[in-house]
């Protein structure tokens, strides 16, 4: 049995508020101002990859 795919219009979707922690403590990002929104925005994520000498 397969899943229905659930499509909603735009106008029955729920905005989501996104959070973010700015100097030991989180803020809406709603909250910021045009620079720190830019800021926000330019953030790139990444994994660090494996140590070779981490113990086994």
């Amino acid at each position: 049995m397969t899943p229905d795919v659930l499509r909603l219009e735009d106008h029955e979707r729920q905005p989501c508020e996104v959070w973010t922690r700015v100097m030991g403590y989180y803020r809406p990002v709603a909250q910021f101002n045009h620079g720190k929104k830019s800021e926000h925005a330019e953030r790139r994520f990444f994994k660090e990859p494996a140590s070779s000498s981490a113990p086994s």
